[in-house]
């Protein structure tokens, strides 16, 4: 009898009840009493909607990050934010103060240097690093588990608790200082140890602990310490699933034998090829869990096919088959049944959460009691995958062939960056230290009301194109009033930085509450890349134009770029992906001709995900690395050498990828630094950049203003690496979730900064 289970579930609710709780919080319209009972209900309605599982998990909801819950349960917190004045500090204000630097009770003055924020491994998910130094000690704080397993079993569930691995969690974080971080790990273990007995205590009788970095490259101390991990854990009173996902275990298949678990979860999605020799290399009486429904994507599983591999394996193991989603179902929407406007045919290839749930429950019915049990429901999937294997809208041969036409010197600039850096110069006239913002600024109420009413046929186009403009003008009359020297027009129009793009293309669908979240309230909305892609029109020339129109600064016309697009997107999995980012690049380089011709002379084409699309092992990542980097050339360099171009990157570690991101050849690149202190730019100790580069230092996911000394601090140690000469000073990312009254000192201080940094150069040189 084959077992089901899930890794995790979306928390943020299928209307994002999480979010609008958690920003009330912040703003102090909701006590913490109110933002706990809103995420009881949560938890309630998903133990209910998972309920025809044989096991639910517990602990994967959280109020801002699993990653930062489990550094509070280990008690590794901190010190900056624990040290707090306030006599009305409680545990949720310090939880906050580290995810976004304050809490609802704190002003400016009471704000503290948030947690850095990095993606979760290859995807999208932002999760609050873990610190540490060699003084670091941790401490079990288990109350909110064990009253979530509490709450999961008043409604009869039979739960299973969710929890980082010591290792994978050690792996994730940072040293903050000369220490080892490898050397904590028997403090940290009796921690472990203890949690495990409390669980047992609450009558857990499994627990899912997730090692996700056996899907990666480890060197020996790593394996070493995982073998001493589990020895060391191996007598607790409950029983343990190690968990991977997102990727194969190639190698770590051997490390994985070796440990004493009583069962091992494996992503069949992309290892569906380990599968044997993992039952072969563990123990007989071990659980074997297989991720067959596909936790990363929105596509429907075929599940014949499934089947027609499954069933041999059930026959072989009997219960000690459990079958899931691959990984966590955190990474696609809540329920597909709330799209009434999605186009009918694309609708029926998708499957979200709920669907995903049910197709793994149609999938169990099938291994236990036959396939006649569910003949209707694998029939009417079979129908939905023929469908979409015969579309016609899937395929565009102009669209294929214009790709196999592509040749290098789409890729290449006309001149080289010296060359190019002279003609723009003269061209742009731009001071030292020139100031500019990444591109998007607030999406005020108004803005979001506009769009609402326009997209409900309530206003017509030249309404709101009228009141887009209106925005469009006090963004520019903002910006000229601050004195930033290159302008952007605020992206007012856009909804999202890849779903704006995605609606003006051929090959795109779009949901209307398909949100998944990116990190705490901040959540998106990827469209479905369905087919192959092209422009039909300009999609951003009329409002950068209009915004050039109004000051006498050059204006930054602003794109995303292809691998964004691609990363950020519900990918088509019916042909490569470097097939789809070719398309993506040809229909980008339209849009930057297009704005040249149209008088714009400095583009940005963000390419923030760059990183994200990284194979979890460095040995892959030369392939991946090609056709990325040909793709965002592609895009960029049918332009002249007088136009500059820019790209921007965010919250990603990219030092060990700093040669490809040089050969993407962009005049001007902005990344994130102020988080990590400048730390990222370490890598320039080593590596000569050869181009400009714009080191952000405005934290924009805290409401926390930077002081001016503060931002001439970080400029002076970027100095220290990159000569004055090639330095921008700008935020580190788009300004759209920030309020006004926030952005406006913010921006005014960095323009100040910049002010005092070329005094101090003109009094250096005289």
């Amino acid at each position: 009898m084959a077992i089901t289970h899930n890794l995790g579930f979306p928390r943020i609710g299928a209307q994002r009840e999480l979010k609008f709780a958690q920003e009330k919080y912040w703003r102090g319209e909701i006590d913490s009493t109110e933002l706990a009972t809103c995420g009881k209900q949560l938890r309630s309605k998903h133990w209910q909607q998972q309920s025809p599982l044989d096991f639910l998990p517990v602990g994967d909801f959280s109020f801002y990050d699993q990653v930062l819950d489990m550094s509070f349960a280990l008690g590794n917190i901190p010190s900056r934010a624990v040290n707090q004045n306030n006599a009305n500090n409680t545990e949720l204000d310090t939880y906050f103060r580290v995810a976004r630097g304050r809490s609802s009770k704190d002003t400016d003055n009471s704000c503290i240097h948030a947690g850095e924020m990095t993606k979760w491994f290859d995807t999208n998910y932002h999760y609050i690093v873990p610190e540490f130094t060699q003084d670091s000690t941790f401490s079990l704080h288990s109350e909110k588990l064990l009253l979530q397993i509490s709450e999961a079993k008043s409604h009869g569930a039979n739960v299973k608790p969710v929890i980082i691995g010591p290792v994978t969690y050690l792996h994730l974080g940072k040293e903050k200082d000369t220490s080892n971080k490898l050397a904590l790990l028997d403090r940290l273990l009796p921690v472990y140890q203890q949690l495990l007995a409390e669980l047992a205590n609450a009558g857990v009788e499994w627990v899912q602990v997730d090692e996700p970095i056996l899907v990666t490259e480890l060197d020996q101390e790593w394996k070493q310490a995982l073998e001493h991990s589990y020895q060391f854990l191996k007598n607790s009173p409950v029983k343990l699933l190690l968990a991977t996902y997102f990727g194969p275990l190639q190698d770590n298949l051997a490390v994985i034998s070796q440990l004493p678990v009583s069962g091992v979860h494996l992503d069949a999605i992309n290892a569906k090829h380990e599968v044997a020799d993992l039952i072969k290399s563990l123990p007989a009486s071990s659980v074997v869990s297989l991720g067959v429904i596909n936790g990363r994507n929105i596509w429907k599983t075929d599940l014949s096919t499934t089947l027609n591999w499954l069933e041999p394996i059930a026959n072989e193991l009997q219960e000690r088959l459990w079958i899931a989603p691959s990984c966590s179902l955190l990474h696609v929407p809540v329920d597909l049944e709330s799209e009434e406007q999605l186009d009918p045919e694309i609708k029926s290839w998708l499957a979200f959460a709920h669907q995903k749930l049910d197709e793994l429950t149609t999938l169990q019915t099938a291994l236990n009691e036959g396939r006649n049990k569910v003949s209707s429901e694998l029939e009417a999937n079979q129908t939905a995958i023929n469908s979409r294997h015969q579309s016609t809208r899937v395929n565009n041969p102009v669209v294929q062939q214009a790709v196999a036409n592509i040749t290098p010197s789409l890729g290449q600039r006309q001149s080289n960056f010296n060359t190019r850096s002279k003609l723009q110069k003269e061209h742009i006239k731009l001071p030292l230290y020139p100031t500019t913002s990444i591109g998007s600024f607030p999406q005020t109420a108004q803005i979001r009301a506009a769009r609402l009413r326009y997209k409900k046929d309530q206003i017509s186009e030249s309404d709101y194109t009228l009141l887009m403009q209106q925005e469009i003008q006090y963004a520019v009359d903002q910006q000229e009033a601050l004195g930033l020297d290159v302008l952007v027009h605020g992206e007012a129009e856009r909804n999202d930085m890849v779903e704006y793009f995605g609606e003006q293309l051929q090959g795109y669908a779009f949901s209307q509450f398909g949100w998944v979240q990116s990190y705490g309230s901040r959540c998106v909305k990827p469209p479905i890349l369905f087919g192959d892609i092209s422009r039909p029109k300009a999609m951003t020339v009329k409002w950068t134009q209009y915004a050039q129109s109004l000051t006498e600064k050059p204006m930054k016309g602003m794109l995303t770029g292809p691998v964004t697009i691609l990363n950020w997107s519900f990918v088509r999995d019916d042909q490569p992906r470097s097939l789809s980012c070719y398309q993506l690049a040809l229909a980008i380089r339209e849009e930057v001709q297009d704005l040249e011709k149209a008088g714009v002379n400095i583009i940005q084409i963000d390419e923030a995900a760059l990183r994200e699309g990284l194979p979890l092992r460095q040995s892959q990542w030369q392939e991946y690395l090609q056709w990325a980097i040909e793709s965002f050339r592609i895009s960029a360099n049918g332009v002249e050498d007088n136009t500059q171009i820019h790209t921007h990157m965010c919250y990603s570690e990219f030092n060990d990828i700093i040669s490809a991101i040089a050969d993407m050849d962009a005049d001007v690149i902005t990344i994130e630094t102020s988080r990590s202190d400048m730390e990222l730019l370490d890598v320039f100790d080593h590596f000569n950049y050869p181009n400009d580069i714009g080191p952000g230092v405005y934290d924009i996911h805290t409401p926390n203003t930077p002081t001016q000394a503060h931002i001439v601090e970080l400029i002076e140690k970027a100095a220290q690496r990159i000569p004055a000469e090639r330095l921008w000073i700008n935020p580190d990312c788009g300004l759209k979730t920030r309020q006004w009254e926030e952005v406006i000192p913010a921006l005014q201080n960095m323009v100040s900064a910049a002010q005092t940094l070329r005094q101090q150069k003109l009094k250096a040189a005289s």
